[in-house]
């Protein structure tokens, strides 16, 4: 049995997204408000158009899976409609741009007793998997602090004719440009207690509505301690994302432009070794973005659908991401920035 998909939002990130369904699935359909790009796509793959979402769900009835890649602003909206059409739901980061309307994304999941799975591809890059397994197995004893960093370049050209930069569809630079590198924080350390944050716009004005850097000092409920920092100020390119865990038994540096590289590593009694080569990054032209990972992703939705597996990332998982998130704009905001 081949799952049937459909995508909704035929942006950049669609075409990732439908070649990966047509290796694990079969793709149906395709939806977007701007008719050139949902004809454009459904030529590439062979499939139907759609510039109405409503419209899509009423005709197409042997639907499995809809991918909503959207804005990020809409993706509660597309969510919702999917889910109350008896629909299981893959949904782009970040899950929505407001702790409500995760919420009420969950709430429909369990109303209608599908799945809702959140694209979260980092947790896939094999560095991550050893550290988390290396946490796991208490290697690294208790962590005591970690650091996170993310220099990415986005320009004036990144962000024009787009829904990008804006406040009601993009969000903030956390949720459209690191909202993965937060959620990683989640996976390894845990939940966050208490937040200190300072952020601003400082090379950005008139492009962009929120933030392009911030300075941020967290507290886990686990005590560990943490900083983000970030910026897409990186002159002319990206330049890092990086993540150095320190515990009681060893210290780990996760680093490259995407936390694809094992960077430093000195551990008691223990050497992480043999990692296997990860995916590329993906490419947008002149910008690349996060690692290209979404093939695990199918495969672990038709392994949790078909097979009866586990499920990568839920809905509740994607909910922890936006509540930091959150947290720390609401201390920038306190702070009188942007």
């Amino acid at each position: 049995m081949k799952l049937k998909f459909v995508i909704v939002g035929c942006g950049r990130i669609a075409k990732r997204h439908a070649v990966h369904i047509q290796n694990n699935g079969e793709l149906i359909a395709v939806c977007d408000i701007k008719k050139e790009n949902a004809d454009e796509l459904a030529e590439e793959t062979g499939t139907r158009a759609y510039y109405d979402i409503d419209k899509l769900l009423d005709a197409e009835n042997e639907i499995d899976v809809v991918a909503i890649c959207s804005p990020n602003g809409l993706h509660a909206q597309h969510t919702i409609k999917s889910l109350r059409k008896g629909f299981h739901v893959l949904c782009e980061k970040p899950m929505a741009i407001n702790v409500h309307d995760c919420g009420e994304m969950i709430k429909e999941a369990e109303k209608a007793n599908r799945r809702l799975f959140i694209v979260k591809q980092n947790r896939f890059n094999p560095p991550m998997v050893a550290v988390k397994e290396l946490i796991e197995k208490d290697k690294l004893g208790d962590i005591l602090s970690i650091q996170l960093n993310c220099f990415w370049n986005r320009n004036e050209a990144y962000y024009e004719n787009s829904w990008k930069g804006t406040k009601d569809l993009d969000g903030g630079t956390l949720y459209t440009q690191f909202s993965h590198f937060i959620d990683l924080l989640y996976w390894v350390v845990g939940d966050v207690k208490e937040v200190s944050a300072y952020g601003g716009n400082l090379n950005h004005e008139g492009t962009i509505e929120f933030e392009d850097t911030g300075v941020i000092c967290l507290k886990f409920h686990n005590n560990a301690l943490g900083t983000i920092n970030y910026t897409v100020n990186s002159y002319d390119g990206n330049m890092e994302g990086s993540l150095t865990i320190f515990g009681t038994k060893g210290t780990v540096k996760i680093g490259g432009q995407y936390l694809n590289e094992l960077e430093y590593q000195n551990i008691q009694d223990f050497k992480i070794e043999n990692l296997p080569v990860g995916n590329p990054p993906n490419s947008y032209g002149k910008y690349t973005g996060s690692m290209s990972n979404h093939d695990k992703v199918y495969e672990n939705i038709v392994d949790v659908l078909l097979n009866k597996g586990s499920i990568a990332t839920n809905g509740f998982e994607g909910l922890k991401t936006v509540e930091i998130i959150d947290k720390i704009y609401h201390k920038i905001a306190q702070n009188g920035q942007t």
